[in-house]
């Protein structure tokens, strides 16, 4: 079975990361600069908060807060659920299910490791159900 780690050797281990004290529309240029949807939000070497697509629109725009002079750390969701590398990537989507989140932090004992999206898992899931089909449809020619 897949399992986090073997996702992240074949997406890479870059995580775009802010710190607390960067201001929200510093962490939205970033965003859109890289194309993503959320930044992990590091106080030195440890995981401070996540800041993401949804933190700008429910904390800051519907707040009618200036994102030119709020703090990412005012506006960030926290604690942030992380995971081990040996997780299986099936027992990842149900985590990610079951808390509602898009974006999850991958660590080990060393530290942090990668960050997974739910667009990594379907794109997994899809690469996966494409070889079956291909295995399959292999199978049925190879009996004609």
């Amino acid at each position: 079975m897949a399992t986090l780690q073997d996702l992240l050797a074949l997406k890479g281990q870059e995580v775009i990361t802010v710190r607390p004290a960067d201001t929200v529309l510093q962490a939205a240029n970033l965003m859109n600069e890289r194309n993503i949807g959320g930044v992990l939000v590091l106080e030195g070497d440890q995981v401070a908060g996540i800041f993401t697509e949804r933190d700008v629109l429910r904390r800051v725009v519907a707040c009618g807060l200036d994102p030119a002079t709020t703090r990412v750390a005012a506006v960030m969701s926290a604690p942030v659920i992380t995971c081990q590398p040996d997780l299986s990537i099936d027992d990842c989507a149900a985590l990610m299910m079951a808390k509602r989140i898009r974006h999850l932090p991958v660590q080990d004992a060393a530290g942090l490791t990668g960050m997974v999206t739910i667009g990594d898992l379907l794109a997994h899931k899809v690469s996966e159900q494409q070889a079956t089909l291909e295995q399959m449809n292999n199978y049925l020619f190879d009996m004609r």
